[in-house]
């Protein structure tokens, strides 16, 4: 039993170093893909035809095809035509633009279900635009966004698993080493628990987030 315990704390400090480029690439999406994709929400319902039609094919294009493909295009494809990105450049990138276009989607619907009433209220206390996004409009958008939201993070924890295509040693992959030098389901168990308590912190970091925000509703 000792001997079983050893190569447990073994084991978990072994996945655990794996786990901190999911943690690196995790943390580099969700702050560049939120920003992003509230700014292109706004973009996309902005009264220029030209952009909005470019960002729906933006997001048709990313929402539409597996992220393992883009992952693939990114850094397979790229150095075709000269242009080579180290494997965690590569993973970022396409995860942040990947995530961004769900993010877009789900902010501009936010933003389109806020009453027109609103708007109005604003123009009649003479706030220009920016001002009645920033105070009225985004914060009760951030309320009501915050499910789906959670939702895109705690599936990001999982994507990261992805980044073993190009060759980057995650939390998953230390886990399946494990298991072909030692042939124990043992490695996967502990990977899963690892897993299990990163969409724990993520919930509750959002349930707080929720709670804050509920005096928007």
């Amino acid at each position: 039993m000792e001997n079983y315990l050893q190569y447990v704390a073994d084991s978990a400090a072994f996945i655990l170093e794996g786990s901190v480029l999911t943690l690196q690439l995790y943390a580099v999406t969700i702050i560049f893909a939120i920003p992003l994709g509230i700014m292109l929400a706004l973009m996309k319902i902005s009264k220029y035809q030209s952009l909005r039609y470019l960002l729906t094919f933006y997001t048709w294009v990313f929402r539409g095809t597996p992220l393992l493909l883009q992952l693939f295009f990114t850094y397979y494809g790229l150095s075709i035509i000269g242009i080579n990105l180290q494997p965690f450049t590569a993973a970022a990138l396409t995860f942040v633009i990947n995530y961004s276009a769900y993010l877009t989607e789900i902010y501009r619907a936010g933003i389109e279900s806020i009453d027109k009433g609103q708007y109005e209220a604003a123009r009649a206390l003479n706030m220009d635009y920016f001002q009645t996004m920033r105070r009225i409009i985004l914060p009760q958008v951030v309320r009501r966004t915050i499910p789906p939201t959670c939702n895109e993070a705690i599936t990001l924890v999982k994507d990261t698993a992805l980044v073993v295509v190009i060759g980057m040693g995650d939390l998953l992959r230390s886990a399946k080493e494990l298991f072909s030098r030692d042939f124990a389901i043992t490695p996967f168990a502990i990977a899963a628990v690892i897993y299990l308590l990163m969409t724990t912190v993520i919930v509750y970091f959002f349930r707080k987030l929720e709670d804050k925000y509920s005096i928007y509703e």
